[in-house]
């Protein structure tokens, strides 16, 4: 079985533990991306998986590049040239002040890249599953053209499509987002939300819910997964439940709905190590449940399991195995020492 995931690899640069950017006087580097961040979570889970971007030809380009292959993810697919890698800047939040993101990433090889720099033949040769985002099409209408050039072929090859929906603001409006996402949508047969996601890009809202307040009425996300399978023809509809109590507390669920049964998770109690990447990290486990065969009580238990423990780890990339999610899933969330 073989994953391929499309979209955008950045440099992240962040201050040291919960120092603010006005502080800071070093950054740490290290890499991460919405879709590469899926493809290293599978490929840590023994799964064949492949990120498929653009990147420059020099050093950096080269040291993200590496971050990838460290991890096992199959680079083929990276098309090399233009000037540039997106950076993204991240602050910690800390108790009741939150996390914040400053990108630079306008001009970035990838976000100008067009359908001639992927070889869609050789790359979607032997593939099963591909993945993407919406910040990939948020990030120029020409992205958007390769998806949507791109897609039909999958549905005429039998390859699974997952779309994250990852709503970004700072990067289009709910206008443009709702209009070019109705577009790829009928190609998708997994869809990943969140409690915000399915209101911004498409104005379905879950009621009694206020995630400024931390407050989530997990009964009324059947209805929104029950919209957008009804909108859409869906096969799964995912979505991820998280209370705030603080920037470092959060509660963390998830609803699976499958067209015949809605499965809502056990949920957590976390405290948070780094949050960035944490959706990413269930996208990851929800895949690998699916495609090892999972039903869907256990697909949801092991996709909000692989999440809660990316919330331990440093940096955007989730470094679990599948033997310490099954063991979380299973109800070991002690935290003791394993010896």
């Amino acid at each position: 079985m073989k994953v391929i995931t499309f979209g955008e690899l950045m440099l992240r640069l962040a201050p040291e533990g919960y120092y603010r950017f006005v502080q800071a006087d070093k950054f740490g580097a290290t890499y991460g991306g919405g879709e590469a961040n899926v493809a290293v979570s599978l490929a840590n889970y023994g799964v064949d998986a492949g990120f498929v971007s653009k990147l420059p030809a020099h050093e950096i380009g080269q040291a993200a590049v590496n971050s990838l292959r460290r991890y096992g993810v199959d680079v083929s697919g990276i098309t090399r040239g233009g000037d540039r890698i997106g950076i993204y800047f991240l602050e910690k939040g800390a108790s009741q002040r939150p996390s914040k993101v400053v990108y630079d990433r306008a001009g970035a090889a990838f976000a100008l890249s067009t359908k001639a720099d992927y070889d869609w033949d050789k790359i979607l040769d032997g593939v099963n599953w591909f993945h993407f985002t919406g910040i990939t099409p948020a990030l120029g209408d020409n992205l958007a053209e390769v998806l949507l050039d791109v897609l039909p072929t999958m549905k005429k090859r039998g390859i699974t499509v997952s779309c994250d929906l990852n709503y970004r603001k700072k990067l289009w409006t709910r206008e443009k987002a709702c209009e070019v996402m109705t577009k790829l949508m009928p190609y998708v047969d997994v869809c990943i939300s969140n409690e915000e996601d399915a209101y911004d890009v498409f104005g379905i809202k879950a009621g009694g819910t206020d995630v400024t307040k931390g407050s989530l009425d997990k009964e009324s996300y059947k209805s929104v997964a029950s919209q957008l399978k009804e909108k859409f023809g869906f096969s799964h509809v995912a979505i991820t439940l998280r209370s705030s109590i603080s920037a470092n507390d959060n509660k963390w669920a998830g609803m699976l709905y499958d067209g015949k049964e809605f499965c809502l998770s056990k949920e957590y109690n976390m405290h948070i190590v780094d949050r960035v990447g944490g959706g990413d990290s269930f996208g990851g486990g929800l895949i690998y449940a699916l495609i090892s065969g999972y039903d869907t009580r256990s697909a949801i238990e092991f996709a909000v399991a692989a999440s809660c423990l990316k919330h331990s780890v440093e940096g955007d990339y989730n470094m679990v195995s599948v033997a310490e999610v099954k063991a979380l899933a299973g109800g070991d969330g002690s935290g003791r020492v394993q010896r």
